[in-house]
């Protein structure tokens, strides 16, 4: 069972799943998928049409609204936040995330798990984010950039330049100036993991490569989708 406050607006083409909590002025406009045990607070959107200058903007009822929304399961969505439908493809947001009052997540982003966005951050069209990945108030990430798993990123920073998994960035631009590894620890990720990748950037090494780490299992996938991301 949902709970939906009267006030929302629920477009056609829309999916909910049970044990949402939706608030006061919510506007949902599908395509938009919800999983479940999701809470969206008051003024949120869900759906709106890509923000792209030549895309044609719906004007009557059964108009695309785009490429649409995928919400996974148990996120905290806060006031007045916004996800935008997909233009290429569709925007998604996975499980167990939480997403402060006012964040902005464009078109065609993908959002990984248990991830943190505090308020007032903006994720421009095509951004992707692993993981636990945590961005601090007021961050800004740049069009088709890629943040990668466990990583944690200062209050007001702004991310021209992917970041690569584990790691500290902050400033503007946006530089790596550590390894997140409390944010490793609170994985599980073992002790000398930990230290092999605090070792691997304390050296300088070439962050695209991360040679010599494969053999920690735990961080393979994450190694894998960096290598994904940062030759693309």
């Amino acid at each position: 069972m949902n709970t939906i406050h009267p006030t929302a607006v629920i477009s056609d083409d829309v999916s909910i799943g049970t044990g949402n909590t939706i608030g006061p002025f919510v506007v949902i406009d599908g395509p938009v998928t919800i999983g479940n045990n999701n809470w969206i607070g008051a003024g949120a959107i869900l759906g709106a049409p890509p923000e792209v200058r030549s895309f044609p903007h719906p004007r009557n009822p059964g108009d695309s609204a785009g490429g649409g929304v995928v919400i996974g399961n148990d996120n905290v969505i806060r006031e007045y936040a916004q996800i935008h439908s997909g233009w290429k493809g569709t925007t998604r947001l996975g499980n167990r995330g939480f997403v402060m009052n006012q964040v902005y997540v464009a078109h065609d982003c993908t959002i990984g798990d248990d991830v943190t966005l505090a308020s007032s951050v903006l994720l421009a069209g095509h951004v992707s984010l692993g993981d636990r990945v945590n961005l601090g108030l007021g961050t800004s990430v740049h069009q088709f950039r890629y943040v990668g798993t466990g990583s944690m990123v200062g209050m007001a920073s702004v991310v021209t330049k992917s970041i690569p998994p584990y790691s500290k960035a902050y400033g503007n631009p946006a530089r790596v100036r550590g390894v997140n590894t409390v944010g490793m620890e609170r994985s599980g990720i073992p002790a000398e993991a930990v230290a092999a990748v605090v070792a691997h950037y304390g050296e300088g090494a070439d962050a695209l490569s991360f040679d010599g780490l494969e053999e920690f299992g735990s961080l393979a996938e994450a190694f894998s989708q960096w290598r994904t991301h940062a030759t693309s």
